[in-house]
């Protein structure tokens, strides 16, 4: 029997498009009882352990404080920074323990973190972010129950995961970050509010897919040149007058026209050069890193991402019945 991770992003679904646009607000106390809910489904198939990420909030030791459960669930040994980097971490060392899966409360920036460092650990994704691609809105006791019956001898990964592209951002060769979803180049200036939602100092966008009915840059990109994210491609646009215009939801309630200059479809592996620079580069929708004029960098798709459980096939699969009917 494997254990279960569950790591909970105490600062998704608190930024700035609270503000410049209408994003939901997913409080703390609504993240711990999702938590609790987890525990509970967990709980309900036998699960014997659960590993949290501790956090400078506070949820997982919040929701172990009164939740009514047989199965041993504590926090990782680690020590919280209050960082994306806790994610990574804490993805690393349930890989390591060779949890069942990882169960993520957050967005794409959250589980972008996550896909770093947990290999070939599946992920099982909790909407509670701004903009949510990669995640899916699931009810918390749904999601655990279906964890839970992978963790004590379910269904095998390859039958109930599959596979997500991500994109590759690399300085001569060497790799330097990944987005699951966008990768976003815009004008140079400073980090400041991590959240992007400007659309007149965007210069390039590069996706690992492109569907209409998807929030964020997705759904640029869905507009003009739909591709699904098990499509082997990746699309590249490069922002500004003279071509198209595409009206898209960058943002919860943000509607706005995208001058789309010119696009281009690429390969898995292929090597895409950023082509404006100096500039700062925003990964599943926020900023996180400034160039310069001199670097050189480029962007390509690699197929082989992080795997991502789908429920329904959990739930489907032969053999799950025998957890939930007596003969």
């Amino acid at each position: 029997m494997k254990p279960v991770g569950i790591i909970a992003n105490p600062a998704s679904g608190k930024d700035i498009r609270r503000l410049v646009a209408y994003g939901s607000v997913f409080g703390n106390m609504e993240k711990i009882n999702i938590i609790k809910r987890l525990l509970m489904g967990l709980d309900s198939v036998g699960v014997e352990e659960a590993f949290l990420m501790p956090d400078f909030d506070g949820l997982g030791i919040r929701a172990l404080e009164d939740v009514r459960i047989s199965l041993s669930a504590r926090l990782l040994e680690m020590e919280a920074e209050g960082t994306q980097d806790d994610s990574t971490l804490a993805s690393e060392m349930l890989a390591q323990m060779g949890a069942a899966c990882i169960i993520t409360l957050g967005g794409d920036g959250t589980n972008r973190v996550v896909a770093k460092g947990c290999g070939d650990t599946p992920i099982l994704p909790i909407s509670t972010g701004t903009n949510n691609v990669f995640p899916f809105m699931v009810e918390g006791t749904l999601a655990g129950i279906a964890a839970g019956v992978m963790a004590v001898g379910g269904p095998p990964v390859e039958k109930v995961c599959r596979r997500v592209p991500r994109l590759e951002i690399r300085r001569e060769g060497e790799l330097l970050d990944i987005a699951l979803i966008d990768l976003v180049v815009s004008e140079r200036g400073f980090v400041g509010a991590r959240a992007l939602w400007e659309v007149e100092k965007i210069k390039e966008i590069f996706l690992a897919r492109a569907q209409p009915d998807e929030i964020g840059f997705s759904s640029v990109g869905g507009f003009l040149c739909p591709l699904s994210a098990d499509g082997g491609k990746g699309l590249h646009m490069v922002i500004g007058p003279g071509g198209k215009r595409v009206k898209a939801p960058i943002a919860p309630g943000l509607i706005r026209w995208v001058p789309i200059r010119a696009k281009k479809t690429f390969r898995a592996g292929e090597e895409i050069p950023i082509s404006h620079t100096p500039c700062i580069v925003a990964l599943d929708g926020e900023r996180e890193m400034t160039v310069s004029g001199s670097e050189q960098l480029s962007v390509s798709l690699n197929p082989d991402g992080p795997l991502v459980v789908e429920l329904d096939k959990v739930f489907s699969a032969p053999g799950t019945r025998r957890f939930f009917v007596e003969d």
